[in-house]
């Protein structure tokens, strides 16, 4: 049975090796169809693994409501989010005195500057700044690194202090602290009282390039008219569901939104942006492979034209075969095993190519990639199976030939 097999192998080997040229042209279908799958698995896979890393914007056991879905994730009509009642310091102070299973409540505002200058030294990209009370530090996972972060009594107070990221205050600062010195954000003054330890990047943005300022500071500055992000860190982290149900609850209350109508803001936690993203990611991984699978057919379809025109010039090759001896399932399974092996030798490539696209695409683009297993495995097994599926019928039209009129044929 070994040594059959062996023998089936190595013809099969050398006819492929007779028809350099051909079996090239067959495999490009194959090829091509693999290094697309190879290639999106990884940059997906990449995606994947970096989000789920830079996703943990938010401390343990912490979610955030607002009044527009997080980043763009949801989408939807825009009219329809911008009608939503804003979020203000009103609705913080309920859920800080109301809501029994909340740990922590804070409320926070973002907008972009440019004009940040501290001791001559002007920062010339935009820093995000951020208008919070107390909590925002906790909720959104900021360490200290030097000084002390503003009381709740500061940031309602509207004392002119801030808080800076790690990256504004090395620019700002070069080489001293930060702490006791002023800075100017767009032309105020404010007093520095605290650097932040630093966290690197999320989503290819610095988690360090910020200004953090009492929430009420904040206000005259960029505007009054604006809703704000409420962070929630729930008492047990555990039960977290139990405190996001007791926070809608309230704010459906509050807000006057109808028991049958939805609600009128949203509500997010790492796991619910990571679901998102998934569901994105698994919409266009299925597109994908369905694309591929295309090619793969048309590979398939290729391979089996070549087999059949095989068959037809080794004809009388198999007349005397068959005449020596040769059985018909020996003839069949030279032929199924010559496709399946130029079909995996193209699997093989397509991997090789996938993969040296998907690292092309890491220096290129900056996109994080990794190629998982599944897709190597899945990219040869389909390699494979096309060359099994589309070489049995050639195949068995070989195994089928009479001996005495295959060897007429010239």
């Amino acid at each position: 049975m070994i040594a059959a097999f062996t023998d089936t192998l190595l013809a099969a080997l050398r006819t492929l090796r007779a028809n350099k040229l051909r079996s090239t042209l067959t495999l490009l279908g194959i090829v091509i169809g693999v290094v697309a799958v190879v290639a999106m698995a990884a940059t997906i896979e990449g995606l994947r693994r970096k989000i789920s890393s830079d996703l943990a914007q938010l401390g343990s056991g912490v979610f955030q409501v607002q009044k527009q879905p997080a980043g763009g994730f949801g989408g939807g009509d825009r009219a329809k989010y911008e009608k939503r009642k804003d979020f203000t310091l009103r609705d913080v102070e309920l859920l800080q005195t109301r809501c029994g299973s909340c740990l922590q409540v804070g409320g926070e505002t973002w907008d972009v500057e440019r004009d940040v200058v501290a001791n001559g030294h002007a920062i010339q990209t935009m820093v995000m700044t951020v208008g919070a009370t107390a909590a925002f530090f906790d909720n959104n996972g900021y360490a200290l690194a030097a000084g002390r972060f503003f009381t709740e009594g500061e940031a309602l107070g509207g004392v002119n202090v801030v808080v800076l990221g790690a990256d504004v205050a090395d620019l700002l600062f070069p080489g001293e602290s930060a702490i006791g010195g002023t800075v100017r954000v767009h032309g105020h003054r404010f007093r520095v009282i605290a650097t932040m330890a630093r966290r690197g990047e999320q989503l290819g943005g610095s988690l360090d390039n910020l200004v953090v300022m009492p929430i009420t500071a904040f206000m005259p500055i960029y505007g009054t008219r604006r809703s704000l992000n409420i962070t929630i860190q729930a008492r047990d982290p555990d039960r977290i569901g139990r405190t996001q149900d007791e926070v809608v609850a309230l704010l459906r209350r509050a807000r006057g939104v109808p028991p049958e109508a939805d609600n009128d803001f949203e509500m997010f936690s790492n796991a619910s942006m990571q679901e998102t993203f998934e569901n994105i990611t698994g919409i266009i991984a299925a597109a994908s492979i369905g694309i591929c699978a295309i090619a793969l057919l048309i590979g398939g379809i290729g391979v089996m034209n070549i087999m059949l025109v095989s068959v037809t010039e080794r004809t009388s090759e198999i007349g005397v075969r068959r005449a020596l001896g040769a059985r018909r399932r020996r003839i069949l399974a030279q032929f199924v095993v010559e496709a399946v092996m130029l079909t995996s030798i193209g699997g093989l490539l397509g991997v090789v190519l996938g993969a040296s696209l998907a690292q092309l695409i890491h220096v290129l683009v900056e996109i994080p990639t990794y190629v998982p297993a599944w897709a190597v495995v899945l990219s040869m097994a389909s390699a494979g199976g096309v060359g099994l599926i589309f070489g049995i019928y050639p195949a068995y039209r070989a195994s089928r030939l009479d001996p005495v009129e295959a060897m007429r044929r010239e």
